[in-house]
């Protein structure tokens, strides 16, 4: 299916999230002279307008990035988030958001690399168009995620962090998740993976949380960030959770300082929580 566009989720909570965590995972990766991969193996269109197109139909960043926008009380690891977000954006207008690789290109070194994987023609065609300054170190294929990662690992530097966030609109994708990761823990066990999926009321999810916790990965951090209570007719995504593979021994700090706070600025009723669990050794 090519009906899912990001444009009209992009800046919302759950981008909140997968796009702090991602930051977080990035930075703590740069402190390492050694170059790495960034990996996105559904990349959408690279960056969001927020004040025309898909983005205004539903206005979802309003419950999400503007709130961090307006905030004068981040947590530092929130504000630094924030700035990144404002150097995509001129004055102090709020016109545009950055999907994973424009967040990750704003954090990357002149020695390491980007590949990207986007599906849907029309995203694809738009991130070529962002993308095309940046020359070789960007490398875009419009082709399957999941079947474009395995023939990036092992990558030539031996290093790299993989971002798989798919849409989640055909039931598959949540058995095709847990199939990539354990393929690319095979072929790659050192490399840093993030796993983002919505919370939804739907038998697949629960499932999902349980396969990930049996990949047997020795270092793990689940966390999860809910804005509302589920709804009474079951429909809808109420939070969105992140499975890192490998994470930063930093992380779990980072996260019990900023979830709170993202829980409390980010509620929309007193159903709001988060969770956050983690096995570093």
């Amino acid at each position: 299916m090519l009906s899912y566009r990001h444009a009209f989720h992009a800046g919302n909570h759950a981008d909140v999230l997968k796009h702090f965590v991602l930051q977080q995972v990035l930075s703590y990766t740069n402190q390492k002279d050694k170059p790495y991969w960034y990996i996105d193996t559904h990349a959408g269109a690279g960056m969001y307008a927020l004040d025309r197109g898909y983005a205004v139909q539903n206005a979802e960043f309003e419950q999400g990035i503007v709130r961090l926008w307006q905030a004068n009380d981040l947590p530092a690891p929130l504000q630094e988030f924030v700035d990144l977000i404002r150097q995509c954006n001129s004055a102090q207008a709020l016109k545009h958001y950055p999907g994973s690789p424009s967040v990750a290109q704003a954090l990357l070194r002149a020695s390491d690399r980007m590949r990207l994987f986007e599906l849907h023609p029309s995203d694809a065609k738009l991130l070529r168009q962002h993308f095309k300054p940046a020359g070789r170190q960007v490398l875009i294929e419009q082709e399957d995620g999941f079947a474009g990662l395995k023939a990036m690992l092992p990558p030539p530097p031996r290093r790299a962090v993989v971002l798989i966030d798919p849409p989640y609109e055909e039931k598959h994708d949540y058995q095709r998740v847990i199939e990539a990761l354990k393929d690319s823990l095979q072929r790659f066990a050192t490399g840093t993976y993030l796993l983002w999926y919505p919370l939804l009321q739907r038998a697949e999810v629960d499932l999902l949380t349980d396969r990930l916790h049996k990949l047997g990965a020795v270092s793990w951090l689940h966390a999860t960030l809910s804005i509302h209570a589920p709804a009474e007719d079951g429909f809808g995504m109420h939070g969105s959770g992140m499975f890192v593979i490998n994470p930063p021994w930093t992380l779990p700090e980072t996260l019990k300082q900023t979830l709170p706070y993202l829980k409390d600025k980010l509620a929309l009723d007193a159903g709001a929580q988060y969770t956050l669990e983690h096995h570093i050794p």
